[in-house]
């Protein structure tokens, strides 16, 4: 799979900007068929950087009931937390 496929979108909110200055991590939406091998190859070509850490977080879909019946399902998710080696940085997430 190409990295665009890989890596859907970064992840900003108030812990992971937090993360990100005191563990130099970075949050990822990333597919779901993504393995923790295939984000640190996407995320090196992507950004230019070195890898150390990959932690893979995944959501499962959950039920929608309404009135005592099942109305669907949120989808599920897949978040990669990424450990930078020190030094090296993701301009994207600078000044945000």
């Amino acid at each position: 799979m190409d990295y665009t496929q890989i890596i859907l979108k970064p992840l900003v909110s108030e812990k992971t900007t937090l993360i990100r200055d005191e563990h130099n991590q970075f949050a990822f939406l990333v597919s779901r068929r993504a393995n923790k091998l295939e984000i640190r190859k996407a995320v090196e070509d992507a950004f230019k950087v070195k890898v150390l850490d990959v932690r893979v977080v995944l959501r499962r879909p959950a039920l929608l009931t309404r009135r005592g019946r099942v109305a669907g399902k949120t989808p599920g998710w897949k978040k990669a937390y990424v450990t930078l080696a020190p030094g090296d940085k993701i301009e994207i997430f600078e000044g945000v």
